[in-house]
């Protein structure tokens, strides 16, 4: 059903600093730099701040305006004492756009910055700033100005305005520019050769080889002395990640993501709170970095000490941690949510230990658990049930089991059976999620109605009226009814569940082959339809008054050999169906 694990070693927009698209910023209040993982540009940036006046007294009010030629989606703007412009903000803003603009708290004062309230382009903002009591003699006005995920500028200087008749120091207009270091770019793919002698590897899928197999997923990590070198590979067009983490869990885990901007890759570390995105930290605990782009695969290199005490986010090395491999699209520099379930490693892992070849698999085994029980019970125990019930009651006219008749043991183990089955594997993914999952589509919903039809068709079957009773009917047809419709539903569910995350057989494989189960039952049940028409047809007719009277009993002889021959090999397909669907599941 679903119970997602996810890594969100990406999404949307990052976070605080990292890229909140609401512009609550309050944690770069001081920085005035966003946690995109990103440089500052060095080039001129094209937009300025302007003020309306250049002089000011207490409780006077300035008009401050943010614009540029192209549109920005964030800015976040602050006022500062010249003397300290490493220190907070000074001063409070009004609002002209609440729905442009909105104030933060920085610092101990309350609407000391501006930034945006969405991701929407724009093209000018403006601003009032109120000159407090204890203003200082000069201020200067800075902006961050955010025009992609990957592309701003921080902290651009703006005018400086000074109080009464202080000499106003010249306007500043250029931008301050971090410094950025490129990596060196790989020659050639990496291989699996050594995986399990020198270093170890966790992939996808399991034995494959980033040097001949571009669609194989890869990390290996080598350890020395002091550091760990760590071999991140994918076929993907946006990021592949890998995260350390105490549990299967996302949430507290060290994060390292390789996203594509353009013809770079930018390697970052970042940090997951929570079931929240990543904040990207800083490269300055990575050495050794390298990178290459290549038919769609990226690849990614870097080297990182063992213990770094002064960076509570980075995980220490010597110690086990769950692997997770996972990729997505990137945009502009941004990560968004992973195309997949992440790779997540069987078993804890101590990084620094002897080399080994690691397993994972992309489904939590509670969730493999439930999409079993679900495909025995609604693929073989129904479809079974059902074809011994409606064709084969001849087969066993008077031969009975504990006191019933065949047919109706047999049916009955088997839909008691799939009742069973149902309400176990119904439990699974809300024991796995701790709740209700709203990220699964229709399928919970078409699950919730496969249940409630199932305990409805064991509730009836038990309160059935009697076979000679007029309300024998009436049953007859709701049984029917409700049965066939939990039958549709539940194979609608199939349908949607095999693509969910949390599953997610492969494509199209899984489609055409519950397509091929589906046609193979209609064309079994199609064809008992069809011979059960030729013997009635065979069957001698009387004429009694001009109305013809079927013999169903000579009928009902005839054809027993065909109806076990077809039953035997529907059963032999079926189960083969069923196997390979099972053996699916396992593999991921």
């Amino acid at each position: 059903m679903l119970g997602l694990l996810l890594l969100l070693v990406p999404a949307i927009f990052l976070d605080p600093v990292n890229g909140y698209k609401n512009g609550k910023v309050t944690e770069s209040c001081r920085s005035m730099k966003p946690g995109h993982g990103h440089p500052s540009q060095s080039l001129p940036s094209p937009y300025t701040v302007t003020v309306d006046k250049s002089k000011f007294s207490t409780g006077d009010q300035i008009k401050v305006t943010l614009s540029g030629s192209s549109a920005f989606k964030g800015f976040l703007i602050e006022a500062r004492d010249t003397a300290d412009l490493s220190g907070d903000a000074v001063g409070s803003f009004t609002l002209v756009d609440h729905y442009v603009s909105q104030l933060l708290n920085c610092g101990e004062i309350k609407g000391s910055a501006v930034s945006h309230t969405s991701k929407s382009g724009k093209l000018k903002v403006e601003v009032v700033w109120n000159v407090p009591s204890n203003a200082p003699p000069a201020v200067q006005f800075f902006a961050t100005v955010l025009q992609h995920y990957d592309t701003y500028w921080v902290k651009m200087p703006g005018p400086i305005i000074s109080m009464g008749n202080s000499t106003p120091i010249p306007t500043q207009t250029t931008s301050t520019v971090e410094p950025t270091t490129e990596s060196p770019v790989l020659r050639k793919p990496f291989s699996s050769k050594d995986c399990g002698s020198t270093k170890s590897c966790l992939r996808d899928p399991i034995g494959c080889d980033p040097e001949t197999d571009p669609k194989c997923y890869f990390l290996s990590f080598t350890s020395d002395e002091h550091s760990v070198l760590f071999e991140l590979s994918g076929p993907t067009e946006g990021y592949v990640s890998f995260a350390l983490s105490h549990d299967k869990w996302m949430g507290n885990d060290d994060v390292y993501l390789c996203a594509r901007t353009d013809e770079y890759v930018n390697i970052n570390p970042g940090y997951v709170t929570g079931r929240t995105h990543p904040t990207l930290d800083s490269q300055d605990t990575l050495t050794n970095m390298a990178w290459r782009l290549s038919d769609g695969v990226i690849q990614c290199m870097f080297r990182r000490k063992i213990r770094v005490p002064a960076d509570q986010d980075r995980f220490n090395l010597d110690r086990s941690y769950y692997i997770f491999l996972a990729d997505g699209k990137a945009e502009h520099g941004m990560v968004h949510k992973h195309h997949h379930q992440p790779l997540i490693s069987s078993e804890k892992k101590y990084i620094t230990s002897s080399p080994e070849n690691l397993n994972g698999s992309r489904s939590p085994f509670i969730i493999k658990v439930h999409g079993a029980l679900m495909l025995v019970a609604w693929m073989t125990a129904v479809s079974i049930g059902v074809i011994v019930t409606r064709f084969l009651k001849p087969l066993w006219p008077v031969s009975t089991l504990f006191g019933q008749k065949i047919w109706f043991q047999v049916h009955r183990i088997l839909m008691s059976s799939t009742v069973l089955l149902t309400c176990v594997a119904f439990i699974l993914p809300f024991v796995y999620r701790g709740g209700w999952s709203k990220h699964a589509g229709a399928h919970p919903f078409l699950g919730c109605t496969v249940m409630a039809l199932a305990v409805l068709q064991l509730v009836m079957a038990i309160f059935r009226p009697h076979p000679n009773t007029p309300r024998r009917l009436i049953f007859n047809w709701m049984h029917w009814g409700t049965g066939t419709i939990s039958r549709i539903i539940a194979v609608a569910a199939m349908f949607l569940g095999m693509d969910l995350p949390a599953l997610n057989l492969p494509d199209p494989w899984d489609t055409l082959l519950l397509s091929g189960f589906v046609t193979w039952h209609v064309l079994t049940e199609l064809l008992l339809e069809l011979h059960n028409l030729f013997i009635i047809r065979k069957a001698k007719n009387v004429k009694d008054d001009e109305v013809e009277i079927i013999d169903l009993a000579l009928g009902e002889t005839e054809g027993h050999m065909i109806k076990k021959i077809v039953l035997t090999v529907y059963i032999c397909g079926n189960l083969a169906f069923l196997t390979a669907f099972l053996n699916a599941i396992n593999c991921i």
